[in-house]
């Protein structure tokens, strides 16, 4: 966390963005504590709370479509090649597939909210080849709730402080 408060100081919303980014695609970055930081940071006018909320809502959205198109492109070929090693076959891929192109959107805004998960969904989206317009929507959704939820618990942690 050392490290993040660093290049927050350093770079402000910059690196907000990006960790945020980065974090998403499957980096191991803390992401809720970033962004309860980042409330926590607006509470004491370090920040602005509803920039904060746009520019942490910019990372994770553009994570989120960076990792859909890493498995959009990439996942499946990965998928046939490596996933015998993992344990999963072409039938037990095919159901989980059928599984979550009927759950898949639940999925996705649901899936922000847990760590690891977020990263599997938004990929998985891809490789399971959800449209990208329905895509665009429901991962819209997650990432913003997401982000206020997180920012807004920092935010009032820091007011009652």
């Amino acid at each position: 966390m050392e490290f993040a408060k660093e290049i927050i100081s350093q770079y402000g919303y910059f690196a907000i963005y990006g960790l945020l980014a980065l974090g998403v695609i499957g980096l191991p970055i803390p992401d809720e504590v970033l962004m309860t930081f980042v409330g926590y940071l607006a509470s004491i006018s370090v920040l602005n709370y509803c920039v904060s909320i746009a520019v942490c809502f910019g990372g994770a959205f553009t994570g989120g479509i960076l990792s859909y198109t890493i498995g959009r492109k990439a996942g499946r070929p990965l998928f046939d090649k490596y996933g015998k090693w993992i344990g999963i076959n072409a039938k037990r891929f095919s159901r989980v597939e059928t599984w979550f192109l009927k759950y898949g959107s639940w999925s996705v805004i649901l899936g922000y909210f847990i760590p690891g998960v977020r990263n599997l969904m938004c990929c998985f989206s891809g490789m399971s080849r959800m449209g990208m317009g329905r895509y665009v929507i429901v991962s819209s959704i997650g990432a913003f709730a997401w982000c206020v939820v997180f920012i807004s618990i920092g935010f009032y942690v820091g007011v009652l402080t």
